[in-house]
Parts: structure tokens; C-alpha cells; sequence
């Protein structure tokens, strides 16, 4: 069977709410559980291609179910080569506009199809996309939100006991003092040779930033990740040429033209797309080439799962972003070794779901 004739038959889609482990306290929202949308993509020839998304409000994953009965309508009966459906789909809504949970949408809908490829291929993912799987160096995400100086110690020491060489916190407390007096904290409590990551989630305003992260950047920190608004490239510059500390962005870029924009204003030293945000597997292989033309270290935003194989054929491939969020319903979760997370040798991304944990956490 060729990988190339492939044709969908459904798209099927369920809304899961995962209670987290850890709160993650932001400087946006306290997030307690995790609204993933599954998506199989069926097709004709017997095979599954899978996916999720992770909607941050279960509301989002209740309107991205609605059109994916309108997607469903789109492409049943036609080809699941990935270029073929994006082009199906980028026509279908040109009206309604590719962003938001649309182009969420479409590109968990390319996810899927080129798990399918992979399956039908008998390779996994990271070798149809001309590499192998190898182990990929992580940071534990699972937590370190606005806590008190003393709590976030704790529970460094914590996300490190669970196998990590690396950890991010969160910034963005109304007082600066705090959010200085954590980072010292966490440092002093973590043993050396662990990276310590800081994220602001876009807290600060222009000036807010220059101060802040100024008063940061003799900490020790690997990365200050978002400071400023995710599209303020200006601003984001002005600190990438400020800072010794190295800028972090990405994880809103919508889609590979803004991190190319991003990149031509020099507004960090790394990058970091999202897999439903960069447009998904399709859109990771344009972002990795312009990380590769510009030299740049990529890591990854969330999605660890399917993030492993495209981290294995990332030149320029830097950390993965480890979160369990969606360990909870599937069968074979991915096992953290020396620091370490390397995706599976099996056909496909490797995700495949728990029946019985799924039903478990069904919303719709």
C-alpha cells in the first residue's frame, strides 16, 4: 500500500478534561486541568492516524468539536496526503479565516494524517521524516507556578527528583521583589549542574520588561522566556540585545511566516513552536528549516509525545518541553531516562489511546 493513497473515511473527535498533577500558576491563569481534544483520522485502507490538541479552555474544545463535523463534511472520501488537506482546508474556511481553533484545528488534522503516513510506512514518525528516534534532552514543565518563595524551592526539588536535569518556573508576581526572591530561592535549593528555566507568559509591559529582566539577569537563569507581548518583536529585540541572559519565544507563533518574522527582527536568541500553533507536523519541518538557516537552537512547546520525533530531525534541536498532561489516557505514556525523553521505535507518533481512561474523562 502506498503511503501516498491513503483516504479518509472520518475524522472523529472527543473532548477529555484531565485533572493535572500539579496547578500551573501563570501569570495569565491558574490552570488545573487539561482540556485535550482527541482526533482520529480514519481512513479507508483500515489505518488510524491520531492526534490531540490541548484547548486551554474546555469551552474552546466544545467549538473545535462543532467543526470538525464541518471538516469531517470536507474531506470524507478524499486523500489524507497532508499537503492535499491543507490545501482542502486553508479553502474551505479563507472566509472564516485559518486562525484561532480553526487553524488548531487544521493542524491537528495534519498531525493525524501524517501518523497515518507513518503507520502505513511501518516507520515511526522521526524516520519518515529522514531521522531516528534518539534520545532528546527534556525539562520537567509538570508545575513551578507563582508560588512563595519557599513553596517553589520545594517543588523544584521535587520536579528534579523526578528524573530531570532541567526545570522552568514561572514569573510575572505583581512585585518584582517576589518574583527575584523565588528565582534565588529555587536556585539555591536546586543541585548545580540543574538548568533552571523562567517563563513570563507575555506579563510585562516594554518597560516593566527592561527593568525586570535586568534585575534577573546575573540569576543564573538558562532562558527568560516571553516577557513582553508574543508579537512585540521590537521590544523582544531591544532585550535580546540587552540581556547576557538568552531570550525565549515561539510558542505563539502563528504559524512558520511569524517565527520568519521574528527571526529577521532578531527578536531572541531561541525558539520554541507549538505543534498546534507552528501548524503541525507541516508546519514543525518549515520552522526547523528556518531555525537551521538561522543558526538557531528550536526547542519545543508541549506535546512531547509527537515533539520527539520532530526534535530527532531537527538540526538545530535543543530541549523538549515535558508535561504528563495526556498521560492519563493513553496506553503507552512516554518514560523520562537521564534527563532524557526519546520517541518510540513503533510505526506512527506512538500515541494511542486507553479506551477505558478516555471514557472516563469524556466531556462531549
Amino acid at each position: 500500500m502506498s503511503p501516498q493513497h491513503l483516504t479518509v473515511r472520518a475524522i472523529e473527535a472527543t473532548l477529555v478534561v484531565v485533572p493535572m498533577r500539579r496547578a500551573l500558576g501563570t501569570s495569565a491563569m491558574l490552570v488545573t486541568q487539561a482540556p485535550l481534544l482527541l482526533l482520529d483520522l480514519q481512513t479507508e485502507e483500515g489505518i488510524t492516524g491520531r492526534a490531540y490538541l490541548f484547548c486551554y479552555l474546555e469551552a474552546a474544545g466544545a467549538a473545535a468539536l462543532a467543526l470538525v463535523r464541518d471538516i469531517n463534511a470536507e474531506l470524507v472520501g478524499k486523500t489524507a496526503a497532508p499537503a492535499a488537506v491543507r490545501r482542502a482546508l486553508e479553502a474551505r474556511f479563507r472566509l472564516l479565516g485559518a486562525r484561532g481553533i480553526v487553524s488548531m484545528l487544521m493542524a491537528g488534522i495534519d498531525i493525524a494524517c501524517w501518523d497515518a503516513l507513518a503507520i502505513c510506512a511501518g516507520l515511526p514518525l522521526a524516520t519518515l521524516l529522514g531521522a531516528q528516534p534518539r534520545p532528546i534532552p527534556a525539562y520537567n514543565s509538570n508545575g513551578l507556578g507563582l508560588l512563595d518563595a519557599r513553596a517553589a524551592a520545594d517543588e523544584a526539588l521535587e520536579l528534579v527528583s523526578e528524573g530531570f536535569h532541567a526545570i522552568k518556573m514561572r514569573l510575572g508576581r505583581p512585585l518584582a521583589k517576589d518574583d527575584l526572591a523565588a528565582v534565588r530561592a529555587v536556585k539555591q535549593a536546586l543541585p548545580a549542574g540543574i538548568a533552571l528555566m523562567a517563563d513570563f507568559n507575555q506579563a510585562l509591559s516594554r518597560n516593566a520588561a527592561v527593568e525586570r529582566c535586568q534585575q534577573l539577569d546575573d540569576e543564573g537563569l538558562y532562558w527568560i522566556e516571553e516577557p513582553v507581548r508574543h508579537d512585540d518583536y521590537a521590544t523582544s529585540a531591544e532585550l535580546t540585545a540587552l540581556l547576557r541572559t538568552p531570550v525565549q519565544i515561539g510558542e505563539n507563533f502563528a504559524g512558520p511566516r511569524a517565527m520568519a518574522q521574528a527571526l529577521a527582527q532578531r527578536a531572541c536568541d531561541f525558539v520554541m513552536p507549538d505543534l498546534e500553533r507552528i501548524g503541525g507536523v507541516s508546519g514543525w519541518i518549515d520552522a526547523s528549516a528556518l531555525a537551521n538557516v538561522a543558526g538557531i537552537e528550536l526547542s519545543s512547546h508541549l506535546f512531547p509525545e509527537v515533539s520527539a520525533h520532530l526534535l530527532a530531525s531537527t538540526p538545530t534541536a535543543h530541549w523538549i518541553e515535558y508535561v504528563d498532561w495526556a498521560d492519563a489516557i493513553l496506553q503507552e505514556p512516554l518514560k523520562v531516562v537521564d534527563g532524557c525523553l526519546s520517541a518510540p521505535a513503533r510505526p506512527g507518533n506512538g500515541l494511542t489511546w486507553d479506551p477505558d481512561a478516555v471514557r472516563h474523562y469524556q466531556k462531549w
